[in-house]
């Protein structure tokens, strides 16, 4: 044991915060540059076994794909790095450790020499009063709580005879018009469409969905003539109401407040811009207004050079100066930077910029329609909505996540939505229950301890 520990102390430990797009990636071009080192290991933490894939994730929210279609194991990803699933408790920046736990296994402290931040961004619930009242999406449990929750409004609505209640459960609110409201709005839209034939009480003038917006028009984030075309598509739907320069005040339950309204609504949906991970605003780290890590070119922090951050978490600039912006095409080309990166600090080797043009901007408007912005080239319709698809598609890991993909979607064009709920309940009683036997077994270990 005595002649294996030096050894143990001499590698280079690197650690990576983050199971999303910029961490698995980062881990993953790591792996390969250090694929023939034993003296270097690369360790991943993150809450979740799985890699997200958020562009996908309405699809699961309307039974378009099952759950697995678009959660990717780590583990089957990522087979030469040590993967824990914990969450980040303490991080210690003078002794260069973090400390995770999770519920089913006691507390870890892990060394590094280089520490990666992708640790990504949260839904902003500071902006608006009552935020917690709202629906999130982010998450596999976003999606999963909000689908159970509309088809409960729906079945509510199918049997209720109190007039304000049934208007209460059949009216939608999205806070939010960028790309990610509009996005939502536009699959939830698509999805009431699709599963009023089965709610034989409820009619189609009965279905009001609000999409709400501060600024002065939808989808800032691309050209005004796409933005305009979004408006127009959307706004055709039965019950769609879009409205700009209509800042929320507040939230109360059931109720969106506005300056001069209040929408009565059952389901409130929030999409007003990100912050990002808690577990950085205790560091003392130079951050943005928003409270993201200040990193150079490199994407290196400036006052330690053994910390490193990418993805919605950074702020990196671009060769004019300015923050790139969160998207998951910026966040996996500059997690294989950042690994190169790492790999020529480790050798001793200068360091290269990321610099990266945005190839392009897309969003889904359901109903097979879409707009994009390919290499300046304006696209709406349903080709936008087929480049979209075939893109997500192409950067999906592994095969057999794409062929299951492919099967999915195939069924979804000739197969109603499924609309029953999913059993959250039983879920958190089996979690709850295996949490139980772990920390029992590990008390009954410690009471019994192994002879010598």
């Amino acid at each position: 044991m005595n002649a294996e520990k030096p050894n143990l102390e001499s590698i280079t430990q690197i650690v990576v915060l983050g199971g999303g797009f910029a961490g698995v990636y980062a881990a993953r071009r790591m792996e390969k540059l250090f694929a023939r080192r034993d003296d270097v290991q690369i360790l991943l933490v993150s809450r979740n076994n799985f890699l997200l894939m958020t562009p996908l994730l309405f699809e699961v929210c309307s039974g378009k794909l099952e759950m697995s279609a678009c959660s990717i194991s780590i583990r089957t990803f990522l087979r030469r790095v040590e993967f824990i699933e914990a969450s980040v408790q303490a991080i210690d920046l003078d002794r260069r450790t973090v400390l995770v736990s999770s519920e089913a296994t006691s507390q870890r402290e892990l060394r590094y020499d280089h520490l990666v931040f992708a640790l990504g961004s949260l839904t902003n619930t500071s902006r608006i009063d009552g935020s917690e009242l709202a629906f999130t999406f982010k998450t596999l449990a976003d999606a999963i709580l909000l689908r159970n929750h509309i088809i409960e409004r729906m079945e509510r609505a199918e049997v209720e005879s109190d007039t304000n209640l049934r208007r209460r459960d059949l009216t939608f609110v999205v806070i939010g018009g960028g790309l990610v409201g509009v996005e939502v709005f536009g699959e939830l839209s698509a999805f009431m469409d699709e599963v009023l034939r089965h709610y034989r009480r409820i009619r189609r003038d009965e279905i009001q969905l609000h999409l709400l917006e501060a600024g002065e028009r939808i989808m800032p984030e691309i050209s005004e003539q796409l933005a305009s075309y979004s408006a127009r598509v959307l706004s055709r739907r039965v019950g769609v109401t879009i409205r700009t320069s209509a800042p929320v005040e507040r939230i109360t339950p059931g109720c969106v407040h506005l300056k001069d309204e209040v929408l009565q609504a059952s389901t409130i949906i929030l999409s007003a811009g990100t912050i990002p991970s808690p577990t950085l605003a205790k560091l003392p780290l130079e951050k943005d207004r928003r409270g993201k890590i200040q990193v150079d070119a490199t994407m290196r922090c400036k006052q330690r050079p053994e910390l490193w951050a990418v993805g919605d978490c950074a702020s990196i600039p671009d060769p004019d100066g300015r923050p790139y912006p969160e998207l998951a095409q910026h966040a996996m080309r500059e997690a294989t930077v950042v690994g190169e990166n790492i790999y020529a600090a480790v050798n001793g080797s200068p360091l290269r910029p990321f610099v990266y043009k945005t190839k392009g901007i897309m969003a889904s408007l359901g109903y097979y329609r879409g707009v994009a912005a390919a290499m300046g080239i304006p696209l709406r319709g349903f080709l936008a909505w087929w480049i979209r698809r075939s893109y997500y598609l192409l950067v999906t890991p592994r095969m057999p996540q794409r062929i299951r993909l492919v099967v999915e979607w195939t069924l979804a064009l000739f197969l109603y939505p499924p609309l029953s709920k999913l059993d959250l309940n039983t879920e958190r009683e089996m979690l709850r229950r295996y949490a139980e036997i772990e920390r029992l077994a590990r008390e009954k270990s410690a009471a019994n301890p192994k002879p010598v």
